[in-house]
């Protein structure tokens, strides 16, 4: 009884709107690209929130599991976090700058209905970044001679 009261408590606390999740919320809305629950706390720290860091990681949680926030692994191992819209999509991630642009790939969808069914799986669902280097960051590289 004591476990089902806990994981109810626990579905009622991700679903509640707070003053620190609306503000975390805000804050990634702002963001360009992808960024940690360090630079986010950080920002909001900067601009007078007396937000935890551990609140901040709970909040991005959360608004991931909505829907409402886009996660994804960095280089480093560290999650970063961004605002999405709330249609399925897929990303170019520039691995330079963390400039991030949502595609649509219909023909992406064709191919993961047409492997699923191969396989006998029904109902598939998937999520893809592609990552390469920006035409910013291509042409910095160029001048610096990098390239």
């Amino acid at each position: 009884m004591e476990a089902a009261n806990a994981a109810n408590n626990s579905e009622v606390a991700a679903k509640r709107n707070t003053w620190q999740k609306d503000a975390v919320k805000h804050a990634l809305g702002e963001a360009t690209g992808f960024v940690s629950a360090q630079q986010l706390h950080l920002v909001l720290r900067n601009h007078g929130s007396t937000i935890g860091l551990a609140t901040v990681y709970r909040a991005l949680a959360d608004l991931a599991a909505a829907g409402i926030a886009d996660s994804l692994q960095g280089d480093g191992g560290e999650v970063l976090y961004r605002a999405c819209g709330e249609e399925h999509h897929h990303h170019l991630i520039c691995r330079d700058c963390g400039l991030t642009k949502e595609i649509e790939a219909d023909r992406v969808e064709s191919w993961a209905e047409k492997v699923a069914s191969e396989h006998g799986f029904a109902n598939p669902s998937h999520t893809i970044d592609i990552f390469g280097t920006c035409s910013a960051c291509q042409s910095q590289k160029i001048q610096s001679g990098v390239a």
